[in-house]
């Protein structure tokens, strides 16, 4: 599917028929959002802004130097749209070509932002002057999402923390789960940082307008994503710190488990040898006396609880 907005006198109108690109005329066209490209919308646009359109196996390639890259008057940046799918997070390539001041996006999954975006340009087109205009845009709302992200991943951090203090459900599965919240935390702190490299290379980039006012936006989005790098580095911190409290604590419930067996086998020992004293086939004191079975448990009793007191005494227990 595919979405055309250019300008009609003051307003932005949209088309979704690559045959309309002949008649809208290439300076009044904004943003061109391609959903799930088919080979002929990408010939088409190809055509109509004169380059060729990346692959989606380019799009994703990790190298830094695939993510951003100029071809004469041709911007193509790619970067990863994250969001949250149940424990894990999904990563989905979304790419960006800027030409002659007209954004092209390709991406293969619908996007909120986008929508929201889109609705914005048509209520109000005078906020966007050019497809880099709404390129700073689209940054801008996906960093807000990312802080969302890592504002989620703080309340489960809160959460663990919550129960750690509880002492609830301290087990094997709560301390994978932790490690699922270290490994989406690794995620969006990688992610926020690939959009740190793509806005800096945007700004270095002599294709780039001279605006301030963009270059401001720009500034403000580095400063964002610089206090959500920040913020991310701290989150991983706390979960370690969460990490090593639960195996301190599971140590701790496992050693007072081996202190109560180990307790309990110091106690019985020498009731243990009492009684096997008299088990043996042999003569022993009060063996003949209808009584001795009796003299023996108390024997044994009160050397538990001398055993028991001393124990206490000391603090052992």
């Amino acid at each position: 599917m595919i979405k055309i907005f250019y300008r009609s006198g003051n307003e932005v109108l949209v088309t979704q028929s690559v045959t309309e690109f002949a008649a809208i005329g290439k300076e009044n066209v904004l943003w061109i959002d391609i959903l799930e490209p088919q080979g002929e919308e990408k010939r088409a646009v190809e055509s109509f802004l004169g380059t060729e359109i990346q692959t989606r196996a380019q799009a994703e390639e990790i190298e830094s130097s695939s993510r951003f890259y100029e071809e004469g008057n041709a911007i193509f940046a790619n970067t990863n749209y994250m969001s949250p799918s149940g424990d894990e997070m999904s990563m989905d390539a979304v790419s960006f070509i800027i030409v002659d001041g007209i954004l092209t996006t390709l991406r293969d999954i619908s996007l909120r932002s986008f929508d929201q975006l889109q609705m914005k340009l048509m209520a109000r087109p005078q906020l966007f002057r050019d497809g880099f205009t709404i390129f700073v845009e689209v940054l801008d709302k996906r960093v807000d999402l990312d802080a969302d992200i890592v504002e989620l991943i703080d309340k489960e951090v809160s959460q663990f923390s919550k129960r750690i203090n509880q002492q609830e459900d301290i087990n094997e599965e709560f301390l994978l789960d932790i490690n699922q919240l270290q490994e989406n935390a690794i995620m969006i702190r990688e992610n926020v940082v690939d959009k740190q490299r793509l806005i800096s290379n945007i700004i270095k980039s002599k294709s780039c307008p001279k605006d301030p006012e963009l270059r401001e936006d720009l500034g403000i989005i580095l400063q964002d994503i610089s206090s959500l790098i920040n913020h991310t580095s701290f989150t991983f911190e706390r979960l370690e710190y969460l990490q090593d409290t639960a195996v301190g604590l599971i140590n701790l419930d496992q050693n007072r488990i081996m202190k109560i067996f180990t307790f309990i086998s110091l106690l019985l020992m020498p009731a243990t040898l009492v009684a096997s004293f008299y088990g043996m086939n042999v003569q022993l004191p009060f063996a003949k006396n209808w009584w001795a079975w009796i003299a023996i448990l108390g024997a044994m009793a009160l050397i538990i609880a001398v055993l028991w007191f001393l124990f206490k005494r000391k603090r052992m227990l």
